[in-house]
């Protein structure tokens, strides 16, 4: 970066993409510190590896060692913090600086060789993905990462040096966070409509992600599903992926083989016969297409792609499977945006057929539930039953009018209810069997623990 950091405090530091970066600081010999609103398990980790945290916004109790602005003391804040936060506002009013979370993380890409990872579906999963097969291939890699990867215990891989290390970084169109970045190689996974309370249209969307990919860096790459009406700048090359004939990179002879998703890797210049790929979810063959490409052209072999895609456990709540037993299957998915609902349940269709789906949902935002009531509806109705939660506001304000009922009037299934969020151990009880899917973005993830465990006295 561009001068040292003696000092960084962050407000919201209980965000996943927050704390990797309070992590990353603080291996670094930086004093970390910071503000959240509640206690979670992500704070109780941050507090035991030796960050201060308060959860009271008031400036007295932010650390006596933090109120004074330095050269060396940064603040770090998400945007999800409002705008009239008392202790954003101290340090506005006493002369800190004071950087978006986007900006620190382009700070910190511009030292590395910088592969990004964007898309309004899968980044998550496929940046992970492409972290650990660069590690496991023996690729010095560091990585941010926008959830708790299971192979890693953490959303935060950091290098052992920084020479010739590649730095994965999760590149979030929230906010247009990711024209921060200017990487060397850039993923595209999806760019459907979302965040239109920032964008406004799904125009807009493109726009963003057009002039995201516009910052790949000369002599880059950018690796895009097919299909995608993006365009790279000249003197980068494109490569897409995908199912169909006309990508250039392809999964062929798609199969399940003992309860894993088996395919061929098909590229003009390579191809990796039988890639078992160790974690559930038909859309995640295409993410793993994406990070494939990623790692052969960082230099990683064949052999060693193929035992690490096999042993790749995939994302805390990313097709997460809890418990399965012969009559039971439950699954918990972050799954917000009704495509990322159509395409999870897709997925449990070709893996459990037959089999009855119940799903619980709980919609994330006012402003999400009024753009896409239509479509949550339509994707929501391909189970064969569905509980539904009342919306998770995370940030906004009620807006008049809107509630779950505007999805819920719509879903075309007999067996659909309304249930109260505190409800839902009381409902779990009249669970007939099958597959069982907890989906959504906000705090429906305090249910899952519980539901695993019912399930597993239940059904032992």
């Amino acid at each position: 970066m561009s001068k040292p950091i003696l000092k960084a405090y962050f407000v919201g530091i209980g965000g996943i993409g927050m704390s990797a970066l309070a992590r990353w600081l603080r291996t670094t010999g930086v004093q970390v510190a910071g503000y959240d609103r509640t206690p979670s398990p992500l704070t109780d980790q941050l507090q035991q590896e030796g960050m201060v945290i308060s959860f009271d916004e008031h400036p007295d109790r932010i650390p006596a060692n933090f109120r004074v602005a330095h050269p060396q003391t940064i603040v770090v804040y998400t945007p999800a913090i409002p705008a009239d936060h008392q202790g954003l506002a101290y340090f506005r009013q006493n002369g800190f600086e004071i950087l978006k979370r986007s900006q620190l993380l382009g700070r910190i890409a511009a030292e590395y060789q910088t592969l990004a990872v964007a898309g309004t579906h899968g980044k998550t999963t496929t940046s992970a993905m492409l972290s650990w097969l660069l590690h496991a291939s023996g690729i010095p890699t560091g990585a941010f990462l926008g959830g708790i990867a299971n192979n890693f215990g953490s959303n935060l891989l950091a290098p052992d040096s920084r020479e010739n290390s590649r730095l994965v970084v999760e590149a979030d169109e929230f906010d247009r966070s990711f024209l921060s970045l200017y990487p060397n190689t850039a993923i595209v996974t999806s760019t459907d409509a979302d965040h239109l309370d920032i964008y406004g249209d799904h125009d807009q969307v493109l726009s963003g992600f057009n002039q995201f990919v516009s910052q790949i860096r000369s002599g880059g790459s950018l690796v895009m599903r097919s299909g995608l009406p993006l365009k790279a700048p000249e003197g980068v090359q494109t490569i897409t992926y995908g199912f169909g004939p006309e990508a250039m990179v392809r999964a062929t002879h798609i199969r399940v083989e003992e309860g894993f998703f088996t395919f061929d890797y098909e590229a003009a210049d390579s191809q990796i016969r039988g890639l078992r790929l160790g974690m559930p979810g038909l859309h995640n063959i295409e993410n793993a297409l994406a990070a494939l490409t990623v790692s052969l052209a960082q230099g990683a072999d064949h052999e060693a792609l193929r035992k690490a895609l096999s042993g790749f456990t995939g994302v805390q709540r990313r097709f997460d499977i809890r418990f399965r037993s012969k009559d039971v299957v439950y699954i918990d998915d972050y799954a917000h945006h009704p495509t990322e609902i159509e395409a999870c349940i897709q997925s449990v269709r070709f893996m459990f057929p037959g089999q009855k789906l119940t799903l619980i949902f709980q919609p994330h935002l006012f402003t999400r539930t009024r753009d896409f009531s239509s479509g949550f509806s339509k994707a929501l109705s391909l189970a064969d039953e569905v509980w539904l939660m009342e919306i998770y506001p995370a940030r906004e304000l009620p807006i008049p009018g809107i509630d779950s009922g505007i999805i819920f009037d719509q879903i075309q299934l007999k067996d659909k209810i309304r249930i109260n969020h505190e409800k839902v151990m009381d409902q779990i009880r009249f669970f007939q069997g099958g597959v069982l899917l907890t989906m959504g973005a906000g705090d429906i993830d305090k249910w899952v623990n519980p539901i695993t465990g019912f399930l597993k006295e239940s059904y032992k």
